[in-house]
Protein backbone atom coordinates (compact mmCIF):
# COMPACT_ATOMS: atom_id res chain seq x y z
CA UNK A 1 0.00 0.00 0.00
CA UNK A 2 1.69 3.63 -0.62
CA UNK A 3 2.33 5.98 1.96
CA UNK A 4 -0.18 8.77 2.39
CA UNK A 5 0.22 12.10 1.21
CA UNK A 6 2.17 14.24 3.78
CA UNK A 7 0.40 17.48 4.02
CA UNK A 8 1.97 20.69 6.20
CA UNK A 9 -0.15 23.37 7.44
CA UNK A 10 2.08 26.68 8.73
CA UNK A 11 -0.25 28.84 10.46
CA UNK A 12 -3.75 28.64 11.45
CA UNK A 13 -5.33 31.84 11.91
CA UNK A 14 -8.47 33.57 11.44
CA UNK A 15 -8.82 32.66 7.27
CA UNK A 16 -7.67 28.80 7.95
CA UNK A 17 -10.48 27.58 9.48
CA UNK A 18 -12.34 26.56 6.40
CA UNK A 19 -9.31 25.56 4.55
CA UNK A 20 -8.37 22.84 7.53
CA UNK A 21 -12.32 21.45 7.51
CA UNK A 22 -12.05 20.90 3.88
CA UNK A 23 -8.47 19.25 4.23
CA UNK A 24 -9.64 17.18 7.05
CA UNK A 25 -13.17 16.36 5.01
CA UNK A 26 -11.24 14.49 2.27
CA UNK A 27 -8.03 13.34 4.12
CA UNK A 28 -9.02 9.57 4.45
CA UNK A 29 -10.57 9.71 0.70
CA UNK A 30 -7.34 11.04 -0.68
CA UNK A 31 -5.09 9.56 1.84
CA UNK A 32 -3.52 12.99 3.31
CA UNK A 33 -2.01 13.00 6.96
CA UNK A 34 -2.08 16.66 7.86
CA UNK A 35 0.08 18.31 10.23
CA UNK A 36 -0.95 21.93 11.19
CA UNK A 37 1.96 24.19 12.54
CA UNK A 38 1.08 27.00 14.93
CA UNK A 39 2.22 29.18 17.53
CA UNK A 40 -0.99 28.47 19.97
CA UNK A 41 -2.21 24.93 18.55
CA UNK A 42 -4.16 24.41 21.50
CA UNK A 43 -7.19 26.28 20.19
CA UNK A 44 -7.29 23.19 17.31
CA UNK A 45 -7.71 20.27 19.55
CA UNK A 46 -11.52 20.05 19.01
CA UNK A 47 -11.50 20.23 15.52
CA UNK A 48 -8.88 17.88 15.22
CA UNK A 49 -10.21 15.76 18.04
CA UNK A 50 -12.50 13.20 15.83
CA UNK A 51 -9.62 12.97 13.18
CA UNK A 52 -6.45 11.57 15.16
CA UNK A 53 -5.42 9.18 12.66
CA UNK A 54 -5.00 11.41 9.85
CA UNK A 55 -4.18 14.84 11.53
CA UNK A 56 -1.94 16.44 13.89
CA UNK A 57 -1.39 19.77 15.71
CA UNK A 58 2.11 20.61 16.56
CA UNK A 59 3.93 23.94 17.71
CA UNK A 60 5.82 26.05 15.71
CA UNK A 61 7.48 29.58 16.02
CA UNK A 62 7.24 31.06 12.40
CA UNK A 63 11.11 32.54 12.87
CA UNK A 64 12.56 29.22 13.65
CA UNK A 65 14.24 28.32 10.96
CA UNK A 66 15.53 24.68 12.18
CA UNK A 67 12.01 24.11 13.15
CA UNK A 68 10.80 24.85 10.01
CA UNK A 69 13.50 23.01 7.89
CA UNK A 70 12.69 19.95 10.07
CA UNK A 71 8.47 20.20 9.42
CA UNK A 72 8.78 20.99 5.60
CA UNK A 73 11.10 17.56 5.74
CA UNK A 74 8.77 15.53 6.57
CA UNK A 75 5.77 16.94 4.43
CA UNK A 76 5.20 16.38 0.86
CA UNK A 77 3.54 19.34 -0.07
CA UNK A 78 3.89 22.55 1.93
CA UNK A 79 0.26 25.01 2.31
CA UNK A 80 1.78 28.61 3.83
CA UNK A 81 -1.13 30.84 5.68
CA UNK A 82 1.60 32.82 7.85
CA UNK A 83 2.43 36.57 7.23
CA UNK A 84 3.35 37.17 3.46
CA UNK A 85 6.92 38.62 4.36
CA UNK A 86 7.15 34.71 5.31
CA UNK A 87 6.76 32.98 2.66
CA UNK A 88 10.57 33.55 1.22
CA UNK A 89 11.97 31.46 3.33
CA UNK A 90 9.22 28.72 3.25
CA UNK A 91 9.35 28.67 -0.26
CA UNK A 92 13.28 28.64 0.30
CA UNK A 93 13.04 25.71 2.41
CA UNK A 94 10.57 23.91 -0.05
CA UNK A 95 13.20 24.16 -2.68
CA UNK A 96 16.25 23.25 -0.41
CA UNK A 97 13.85 19.96 0.89
CA UNK A 98 12.10 19.40 -2.85
CA UNK A 99 8.76 20.43 -1.61
CA UNK A 100 5.70 21.29 -3.18
CA UNK A 101 4.43 24.75 -1.81
CA UNK A 102 0.60 26.61 -1.63
CA UNK A 103 -0.15 29.56 -0.81
CA UNK A 104 -2.72 32.57 -1.09
CA UNK A 105 -0.94 35.57 -1.42
CA UNK A 106 0.78 37.17 -3.84
CA UNK A 107 3.86 36.49 -5.76
CA UNK A 108 6.42 38.79 -4.94
CA UNK A 109 9.68 39.41 -7.08
CA UNK A 110 11.87 37.33 -4.40
CA UNK A 111 9.26 34.49 -5.15
CA UNK A 112 9.21 34.79 -8.76
CA UNK A 113 12.84 35.10 -8.88
CA UNK A 114 13.12 30.86 -7.59
CA UNK A 115 10.92 30.15 -10.69
CA UNK A 116 13.41 29.01 -12.58
CA UNK A 117 14.67 26.48 -9.78
CA UNK A 118 11.66 25.28 -8.90
CA UNK A 119 11.16 24.31 -12.43
CA UNK A 120 14.23 22.94 -12.74
CA UNK A 121 13.45 20.61 -9.44
CA UNK A 122 10.02 19.63 -11.01
CA UNK A 123 8.08 21.65 -7.91
CA UNK A 124 5.08 23.66 -8.12
CA UNK A 125 5.00 26.85 -6.35
CA UNK A 126 1.20 27.42 -6.70
CA UNK A 127 0.38 31.25 -5.68
CA UNK A 128 -2.32 34.01 -5.59
CA UNK A 129 -4.90 30.56 -4.88
CA UNK A 130 -7.10 32.40 -2.51
CA UNK A 131 -10.00 35.08 -2.71
CA UNK A 132 -7.85 38.56 -4.12
CA UNK A 133 -5.61 37.29 -5.36
CA UNK A 134 -7.35 33.86 -6.31
CA UNK A 135 -10.70 33.50 -7.22
CA UNK A 136 -10.43 36.59 -9.38
CA UNK A 137 -8.16 35.00 -11.76
CA UNK A 138 -9.99 31.34 -11.81
CA UNK A 139 -13.06 33.66 -12.68
CA UNK A 140 -11.66 36.54 -15.13
CA UNK A 141 -9.83 33.71 -17.13
CA UNK A 142 -12.99 31.18 -17.40
CA UNK A 143 -15.12 34.48 -19.15
CA UNK A 144 -12.14 35.54 -21.08
CA UNK A 145 -11.14 32.45 -22.40
CA UNK A 146 -14.94 31.64 -23.25
CA UNK A 147 -15.28 35.18 -25.21
CA UNK A 148 -12.14 34.56 -26.98
CA UNK A 149 -12.95 31.08 -28.03
CA UNK A 150 -16.62 33.10 -29.77
CA UNK A 151 -14.13 35.69 -31.44
CA UNK A 152 -14.38 38.19 -29.06
CA UNK A 153 -11.81 40.80 -28.73
CA UNK A 154 -11.70 42.38 -24.74
CA UNK A 155 -11.20 46.03 -25.03
CA UNK A 156 -12.04 46.80 -21.73
CA UNK A 157 -11.55 44.65 -18.25
CA UNK A 158 -12.31 46.15 -14.72
CA UNK A 159 -12.53 43.47 -11.75
CA UNK A 160 -13.21 44.46 -8.06
CA UNK A 161 -13.02 42.74 -4.86
CA UNK A 162 -14.28 43.86 -0.94
CA UNK A 163 -13.62 42.09 2.73
CA UNK A 164 -17.09 43.68 3.78
CA UNK A 165 -19.64 43.69 7.03
CA UNK A 166 -23.17 41.90 6.30
CA UNK A 167 -25.75 44.88 5.92
CA UNK A 168 -27.40 43.40 8.72
CA UNK A 169 -24.66 43.63 10.77
CA UNK A 170 -23.26 47.17 10.26
CA UNK A 171 -25.62 48.21 13.33
CA UNK A 172 -24.85 51.93 13.49
CA UNK A 173 -21.39 51.94 11.70
CA UNK A 174 -21.66 55.04 9.37
CA UNK A 175 -18.65 53.63 7.56
CA UNK A 176 -20.56 50.04 7.31
CA UNK A 177 -17.47 48.47 7.72
CA UNK A 178 -15.70 45.71 10.10
CA UNK A 179 -13.14 44.25 9.89
CA UNK A 180 -12.75 40.59 8.49
CA UNK A 181 -8.99 40.34 8.03
CA UNK A 182 -5.73 41.67 9.02
CA UNK A 183 -6.84 45.58 10.55
CA UNK A 184 -3.01 46.67 10.09
CA UNK A 185 -3.39 45.88 6.31
CA UNK A 186 -6.66 47.77 5.79
CA UNK A 187 -5.06 51.09 7.53
CA UNK A 188 -1.82 50.57 4.91
CA UNK A 189 -3.96 49.52 2.28
CA UNK A 190 -2.65 51.55 -1.06
CA UNK A 191 0.96 52.01 0.40
CA UNK A 192 2.84 49.91 -1.87
CA UNK A 193 3.15 52.99 -4.32
CA UNK A 194 1.04 54.57 -6.80
CA UNK A 195 -1.95 52.84 -8.67
CA UNK A 196 -1.11 51.79 -12.02
CA UNK A 197 -4.20 51.16 -14.38
CA UNK A 198 -4.80 51.61 -17.83
CA UNK A 199 -8.15 53.55 -19.21
CA UNK A 200 -9.11 54.10 -22.63
CA UNK A 201 -5.50 53.67 -23.81
CA UNK A 202 -3.66 55.92 -21.62
CA UNK A 203 -2.07 54.73 -18.49
CA UNK A 204 -2.61 56.21 -15.51
CA UNK A 205 -0.58 56.52 -12.53
CA UNK A 206 -2.88 57.61 -9.26
CA UNK A 207 -0.34 58.72 -6.04
CA UNK A 208 -1.52 56.89 -2.69
CA UNK A 209 -2.28 60.76 -1.52
CA UNK A 210 -5.40 60.57 -4.13
CA UNK A 211 -6.25 57.24 -4.25
CA UNK A 212 -9.48 57.25 -1.91
CA UNK A 213 -10.68 60.47 -3.27
CA UNK A 214 -10.95 59.17 -6.72
CA UNK A 215 -13.45 55.86 -6.03
CA UNK A 216 -15.60 54.74 -8.53
CA UNK A 217 -19.35 54.19 -7.94
CA UNK A 218 -20.79 50.64 -9.14
CA UNK A 219 -23.92 48.68 -8.58
CA UNK A 220 -23.86 45.08 -7.82
CA UNK A 221 -26.85 43.25 -8.65
CA UNK A 222 -29.43 42.57 -5.96
CA UNK A 223 -27.12 44.03 -3.45
CA UNK A 224 -27.06 47.96 -3.96
CA UNK A 225 -24.07 50.33 -4.80
CA UNK A 226 -20.30 50.31 -3.98
CA UNK A 227 -16.99 52.44 -4.33
CA UNK A 228 -14.34 50.44 -5.60
CA UNK A 229 -10.66 52.07 -5.93
CA UNK A 230 -7.61 51.28 -7.53
CA UNK A 231 -5.17 48.97 -6.37
CA UNK A 232 -1.66 48.03 -6.61
CA UNK A 233 -0.46 47.83 -10.51
CA UNK A 234 -3.17 46.60 -12.43
CA UNK A 235 -0.84 46.17 -15.81
CA UNK A 236 1.41 43.05 -14.05
CA UNK A 237 -1.65 40.70 -15.03
CA UNK A 238 -2.22 42.12 -18.84
CA UNK A 239 0.21 39.22 -20.25
CA UNK A 240 -1.33 36.66 -17.39
CA UNK A 241 -5.00 37.14 -18.47
CA UNK A 242 -3.56 37.09 -22.17
CA UNK A 243 -5.28 40.62 -22.66
CA UNK A 244 -1.94 42.59 -23.62
CA UNK A 245 -3.95 44.25 -26.51
CA UNK A 246 -6.67 45.60 -23.86
CA UNK A 247 -7.47 49.25 -24.07
CA UNK A 248 -8.75 49.02 -20.10
CA UNK A 249 -7.36 47.26 -17.01
CA UNK A 250 -8.35 48.46 -13.89
CA UNK A 251 -8.35 46.03 -10.59
CA UNK A 252 -9.56 47.57 -7.48
CA UNK A 253 -10.83 47.12 -3.52
CA UNK A 254 -14.65 47.90 -2.64
CA UNK A 255 -16.20 49.72 0.07
CA UNK A 256 -19.81 50.84 0.89
CA UNK A 257 -20.95 54.38 -0.29
CA UNK A 258 -19.12 56.88 1.53
CA UNK A 259 -16.41 55.07 3.42
CA UNK A 260 -13.91 56.53 0.72
CA UNK A 261 -14.54 59.97 0.91
CA UNK A 262 -13.86 60.01 4.32
CA UNK A 263 -11.10 57.48 4.38
CA UNK A 264 -9.63 60.25 1.66
CA UNK A 265 -9.96 62.86 4.90
CA UNK A 266 -7.70 60.47 7.18
CA UNK A 267 -5.22 59.85 4.64
CA UNK A 268 -5.00 64.01 4.31
CA UNK A 269 -4.13 63.91 7.68
CA UNK A 270 -1.50 62.07 7.79
CA UNK A 271 -3.22 59.47 9.98
CA UNK A 272 -2.38 56.68 7.98
CA UNK A 273 1.51 57.22 7.99
CA UNK A 274 3.47 54.57 9.64
CA UNK A 275 6.75 55.80 9.14
CA UNK A 276 7.86 57.64 12.76
CA UNK A 277 6.89 57.52 16.17
CA UNK A 278 5.59 60.53 17.46
CA UNK A 279 7.19 59.94 21.44
CA UNK A 280 3.87 60.60 22.44
CA UNK A 281 2.14 59.45 26.27
CA UNK A 282 -0.51 57.28 25.66
CA UNK A 283 -2.92 59.61 27.77
CA UNK A 284 -2.77 61.98 24.16
CA UNK A 285 -6.62 63.23 23.52
CA UNK A 286 -7.80 62.19 19.89
CA UNK A 287 -8.46 65.50 20.10
CA UNK A 288 -5.40 66.83 20.41
CA UNK A 289 -3.70 64.20 17.93
CA UNK A 290 -6.05 65.53 15.05
CA UNK A 291 -4.97 69.34 16.01
CA UNK A 292 -1.34 68.36 15.61
CA UNK A 293 -1.72 66.95 12.30
CA UNK A 294 -3.75 70.33 11.01
CA UNK A 295 -0.31 71.73 12.38
CA UNK A 296 -2.17 74.86 14.10
CA UNK A 297 -2.44 76.23 17.79
CA UNK A 298 -5.85 76.00 18.19
CA UNK A 299 -8.26 74.76 20.91
CA UNK A 300 -8.66 71.24 20.65
CA UNK A 301 -12.71 71.67 21.22
CA UNK A 302 -13.25 73.31 18.05
CA UNK A 303 -10.88 70.84 16.05
CA UNK A 304 -13.90 69.38 14.03
CA UNK A 305 -14.58 73.23 12.36
CA UNK A 306 -11.12 73.78 11.61
CA UNK A 307 -10.93 70.60 9.79
CA UNK A 308 -13.94 70.97 8.03
CA UNK A 309 -12.67 74.85 7.06
CA UNK A 310 -9.29 73.12 6.07
CA UNK A 311 -10.32 70.85 3.83
CA UNK A 312 -13.48 72.72 2.43
CA UNK A 313 -15.42 69.71 4.16
CA UNK A 314 -19.15 70.62 4.79
CA UNK A 315 -19.09 70.93 8.53
CA UNK A 316 -22.27 69.06 9.57
CA UNK A 317 -21.54 66.46 5.82
CA UNK A 318 -20.91 62.60 6.21
CA UNK A 319 -17.37 63.08 6.43
CA UNK A 320 -17.25 64.47 9.38
CA UNK A 321 -20.40 62.44 10.76
CA UNK A 322 -17.93 59.05 10.10
CA UNK A 323 -14.98 61.01 11.34
CA UNK A 324 -16.89 62.39 14.69
CA UNK A 325 -18.38 58.58 14.88
CA UNK A 326 -14.65 57.06 15.25
CA UNK A 327 -13.54 59.59 17.98
CA UNK A 328 -11.46 61.87 16.57
CA UNK A 329 -13.07 65.20 17.99
CA UNK A 330 -13.21 64.18 21.87
CA UNK A 331 -10.86 63.51 24.62
CA UNK A 332 -10.64 59.88 23.92
CA UNK A 333 -7.04 58.79 25.01
CA UNK A 334 -4.75 57.48 21.77
CA UNK A 335 -3.92 54.61 24.11
CA UNK A 336 -0.68 53.57 22.75
CA UNK A 337 2.66 55.66 23.83
CA UNK A 338 5.14 56.03 21.32
CA UNK A 339 3.60 55.06 17.98
CA UNK A 340 3.10 55.96 14.66
CA UNK A 341 -0.21 57.70 13.06
CA UNK A 342 -1.33 54.43 11.68
CA UNK A 343 -0.56 52.18 14.67
CA UNK A 344 -2.76 54.83 16.77
CA UNK A 345 -5.08 54.83 13.82
CA UNK A 346 -5.07 50.91 14.16
CA UNK A 347 -5.59 50.78 17.64
CA UNK A 348 -8.53 53.08 17.92
CA UNK A 349 -10.14 51.24 14.89
CA UNK A 350 -10.08 47.32 16.12
CA UNK A 351 -12.55 48.78 19.11
CA UNK A 352 -14.58 50.40 16.45
CA UNK A 353 -14.78 47.81 13.46
CA UNK A 354 -14.27 45.11 15.80
CA UNK A 355 -16.51 41.89 14.19
CA UNK A 356 -18.87 40.63 17.06
CA UNK A 357 -19.41 37.16 17.70
CA UNK A 358 -22.92 37.17 16.22
CA UNK A 359 -21.95 39.06 12.88
CA UNK A 360 -21.68 37.83 9.19
CA UNK A 361 -19.08 38.90 7.41
CA UNK A 362 -19.56 39.68 3.61
CA UNK A 363 -17.18 39.03 0.52
CA UNK A 364 -17.94 40.34 -2.63
CA UNK A 365 -16.37 40.06 -6.53
CA UNK A 366 -17.41 41.97 -9.82
CA UNK A 367 -15.52 41.22 -12.84
CA UNK A 368 -16.39 44.10 -15.66
CA UNK A 369 -15.19 42.91 -19.13
CA UNK A 370 -16.08 44.71 -22.07
CA UNK A 371 -15.66 43.04 -25.66
CA UNK A 372 -16.71 43.14 -29.45
CA UNK A 373 -18.33 40.44 -30.94
CA UNK A 374 -19.88 40.96 -34.55
CA UNK A 375 -19.56 44.11 -34.91
CA UNK A 376 -21.44 44.74 -31.43
CA UNK A 377 -19.86 46.22 -28.36
CA UNK A 378 -21.07 44.63 -25.02
CA UNK A 379 -20.00 43.86 -21.55
CA UNK A 380 -20.32 40.61 -19.34
CA UNK A 381 -21.01 41.58 -15.65
CA UNK A 382 -19.99 38.94 -13.31
CA UNK A 383 -20.65 38.86 -9.53
CA UNK A 384 -20.27 37.12 -6.51
CA UNK A 385 -21.51 37.54 -3.16
CA UNK A 386 -20.88 34.98 -0.34
CA UNK A 387 -22.48 35.44 3.24
CA UNK A 388 -20.26 34.29 6.31
CA UNK A 389 -21.85 31.23 8.38
CA UNK A 390 -20.23 33.01 12.14
CA UNK A 391 -17.45 34.44 13.42
CA UNK A 392 -15.43 31.19 12.64
CA UNK A 393 -16.45 30.21 9.35
CA UNK A 394 -15.91 33.55 7.64
CA UNK A 395 -17.16 34.41 4.35
CA UNK A 396 -13.34 35.62 4.13
CA UNK A 397 -12.22 32.15 5.22
CA UNK A 398 -14.11 30.09 3.15
CA UNK A 399 -13.26 31.70 -0.03
CA UNK A 400 -9.94 31.78 0.87
CA UNK A 401 -9.54 28.55 2.60
CA UNK A 402 -11.53 26.45 -0.17
CA UNK A 403 -9.78 27.37 -3.59
CA UNK A 404 -6.78 26.68 -1.89
CA UNK A 405 -7.64 23.41 -0.56
CA UNK A 406 -8.95 22.96 -4.05
CA UNK A 407 -5.66 23.50 -5.72
CA UNK A 408 -3.64 21.28 -3.17
CA UNK A 409 -6.04 18.29 -3.87
CA UNK A 410 -5.45 18.48 -7.32
CA UNK A 411 -1.59 19.31 -6.62
CA UNK A 412 -2.05 15.91 -4.46
CA UNK A 413 -3.02 13.96 -7.06
CA UNK A 414 -0.43 14.76 -9.97
CA UNK A 415 -2.94 17.13 -11.69
CA UNK A 416 -1.13 20.32 -12.16
CA UNK A 417 1.21 19.50 -15.13
CA UNK A 418 2.67 22.99 -15.21
CA UNK A 419 5.80 24.26 -13.00
CA UNK A 420 7.56 26.69 -11.00
CA UNK A 421 6.13 29.97 -9.71
CA UNK A 422 1.91 29.27 -10.97
CA UNK A 423 -0.85 31.15 -10.36
CA UNK A 424 -4.14 29.98 -11.35
CA UNK A 425 -4.92 31.63 -14.61
CA UNK A 426 -4.78 27.95 -16.22
CA UNK A 427 -7.90 26.02 -17.16
CA UNK A 428 -6.40 22.66 -15.33
CA UNK A 429 -6.72 24.69 -12.36
CA UNK A 430 -9.88 26.95 -12.95
CA UNK A 431 -12.41 24.49 -14.30
CA UNK A 432 -11.99 22.14 -11.70
CA UNK A 433 -12.24 24.44 -9.04
CA UNK A 434 -14.38 26.69 -10.35
CA UNK A 435 -17.09 23.79 -10.76
CA UNK A 436 -16.48 22.49 -6.91
CA UNK A 437 -17.23 25.38 -5.28
CA UNK A 438 -20.34 26.00 -7.40
CA UNK A 439 -21.63 22.27 -6.69
CA UNK A 440 -20.51 20.87 -3.06
CA UNK A 441 -20.94 24.51 -1.64
CA UNK A 442 -22.90 26.90 -3.98
CA UNK A 443 -20.31 29.80 -4.82
CA UNK A 444 -21.18 30.62 -7.93
CA UNK A 445 -20.51 34.05 -10.39
CA UNK A 446 -23.75 35.31 -11.32
CA UNK A 447 -23.62 36.74 -14.77
CA UNK A 448 -25.43 38.69 -17.17
CA UNK A 449 -24.31 40.71 -20.98
CA UNK A 450 -25.38 44.15 -22.05
CA UNK A 451 -24.69 46.11 -25.08
CA UNK A 452 -22.32 48.51 -23.86
CA UNK A 453 -21.65 52.41 -25.76
CA UNK A 454 -17.88 50.85 -26.69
Amino acid sequence: MTQPTRILLLGAGRSASSLIQYLLRHAAAERWFLTVADAMPAHLAPVLAAHSQYARAVPFEARNATRLHELVGEADIVISMLPAALHLAVAQACLALGRHLATASYVSPELRALHANATAASLVFLMECGLDPGLDHMSAMQIINELKEKGARITGFRSYCGGLVAPESEGSNPWRYKFTWNPRNVVLAGHGGPAHYLEGGQEKYLPYEELFGRAERLAVPGHGHFEGYANRDSLAYREAYGLAEVETMLRGTLRRPGYCPAWQVLVTLGLTDDTTPLGNPATLPWQMLVAQCLGENMAADNVASHLAERLNLDPYGPELDRLAWLGLFTKRQVGLSNATKAQLLEHLLADKWQLGPHDYDQVVMQHQIDYELEGQSRRRTSSLVVTGTDATHTAMAQTVGLPLGMAVRRLARGEIKARGVVIPTLAELYQPILAELAADYGLAFQDYDEPSAG
